[in-house]
């Protein structure tokens, strides 16, 4: 990825200034990428990474698998870069054609509808709670078994966190707290098909 002078010396302020000896150099892109976005070093210490999450993660990216995500704000920004690497499909709950729900947001319900075909996708909640509440819900239906689930959803509730972190069998990458938003979780996504992208070309001898 080309660099303007500007960008570069951003993120060599990050550099000096954040400790990343607990993560790998792959998961410190990962923050530093969302700290440069957010300019906000307090995601050094809230972003939260499962065992072997990258590698399932370009693992999953590489088999074109299937990404759904909440809002379309998240949509917008990673379809772009996913178009010039791996194509994988994305799909966004609340412009999923729907009937009338009253008791659910369209996130929610688009999230419910979207399950039915996209039972082992990558999950991205990056907004809305109510879309992690269904999410949960899902995932202990046994109605969905995500590849991988990045969830950045201001988390207000903490019970739905917690419920979360219970499907330890899950892939993730996530908030430890109530500071996430949409441009948090494409940034994770974008990042982690940078790097898979990055790995999937050395591996091919930089044949596409």
């Amino acid at each position: 990825m080309d660099l303007h002078i500007t960008d570069a010396s951003s993120l060599a302020i990050i550099d000096r200034l954040v400790d990343n000896q607990q993560l790998s150099p792959a998961e410190y892109e990962i923050v530093r990428q969302v700290i440069y976005r957010t300019a906000d070093f307090e995601y050094s210490s809230l972003l939260r990474f499962s065992k072997n999450v990258l590698t399932i993660g370009a693992a999953a990216l590489a088999a074109r698998t299937s990404i759904v995500v909440d809002v379309p704000a998240i949509q917008v920004s990673i379809v772009p870069w996913l178009q010039k690497t791996f194509g994988n499909p994305v799909y966004c709950c609340t412009t999923t054609n729907l009937r009338p729900q009253k008791r659910k947001t369209k996130a929610a319900w688009g999230l419910e509808t979207l399950s039915k075909n996209h039972t082992d996708s990558i999950y991205v909640i990056g907004q809305d709670q109510t879309a992690l509440t269904t999410l949960v819900e899902l995932i202990e239906r046994k109605v969905i078994n995500p590849t991988l689930a990045v969830v950045t959803a201001p988390v207000f509730v903490e019970q739905d966190m917690k419920k979360f972190l219970k499907t330890a069998s899950i892939p993730s990458i996530y908030i430890d707290g109530s500071k996430g938003n949409a441009i948090v979780a494409a940034t994770i996504i974008n990042s982690l098909v940078n790097l898979s992208w990055q790995a999937y070309e050395l591996g091919s001898g930089g044949r596409k």
